[in-house]
């Protein structure tokens, strides 16, 4: 008797599909971390873990400006310490396992509300001629003043 090829189009589709699974899990991200932590590759940067391989720092918060302190160029950084038993390159490149406890990388986060105008003055625009959208004006925003919405 001669033997049938495929047996079943769903055993041969199963088999496929388990092949496809197994070659993403070993290749994919988080197999080519599991295989660099075993020597198999180059080391990656700390700043390329996923989620969950880290954690970081709320940022601190100047009470003044409500933005996180050091804001500078739209961006500040906040530390973040990759999880225990995470080998990866740190600041200077140098290849760290790390214990849960030191400083990874440096995680940049954006300062919505930093333009360079003063909060004091914003403030002080809008309690004495904020009827009048001089503070809207300081901040830059000529077109969102109160007389725009009033003569429409």
């Amino acid at each position: 008797m001669a033997a049938t090829w495929p047996a079943a189009p769903g055993a041969v589709a199963a088999q496929l599909l388990g092949v496809l699974w197994f070659v993403s899990v070993t290749t994919g991200p988080w197999g080519a971390a599991a295989i660099a932590a075993a020597g198999g590759e180059e080391t990656l940067k700390c700043e390329d873990l996923k989620l969950g391989q880290y954690i970081c720092k709320d940022p601190k918060i100047n009470d003044a400006t409500q933005e996180p302190v050091n804001c500078t160029n739209y961006t500040a950084h906040v530390p973040c310490f990759p999880a225990p038993s995470i080998t990866c390159k740190d600041f200077g490149g140098n290849e760290t396992h790390f214990a849960g406890n030191e400083v990874g990388f440096l995680k940049p986060i954006s300062c919505q509300n930093v333009n360079g105008y003063s909060y004091k003055v914003a403030v002080a625009l809008s309690l004495f001629l904020g009827w009048l959208g001089a503070d809207r004006f300081y901040l830059g925003y000529p077109a969102l003043d109160r007389w725009t919405f009033r003569w429409k």
